[in-house]
């Protein structure tokens, strides 16, 4: 006998799990589980915190791409001089 509890009755997720089987969890408001995008959509707006070590920042970002483009002029020139 199926029980009729509410727990039970709620609708489920139905995100597609590994398997092909759509997933039986319990959905929350936005449709999805727990863990296919339910309780946690993430950082909230405005957060700061992952900028705190200040390496995804514009400046920072730049330097790399200039000291990845100087690396590799002279890995260049290391190979033009080894001919």
């Amino acid at each position: 006998m199926q029980s009729r509890l509410p727990m039970h009755l709620s609708p489920r997720c139905g995100a597609r799990t590994r398997s092909g089987t759509p997933c039986r969890s319990p959905a929350t408001a936005n449709g999805r589980c727990r863990m296919h995008g339910g309780k946690s959509p993430g950082a909230p707006i405005g957060n700061d915190h992952v900028r705190k070590h200040g390496h995804y920042t514009a400046n920072a970002i730049a330097e790399r791409r200039e000291l990845a483009t100087l690396i590799r002029f002279m890995r260049g020139l290391i190979e033009e001089v080894d001919r």
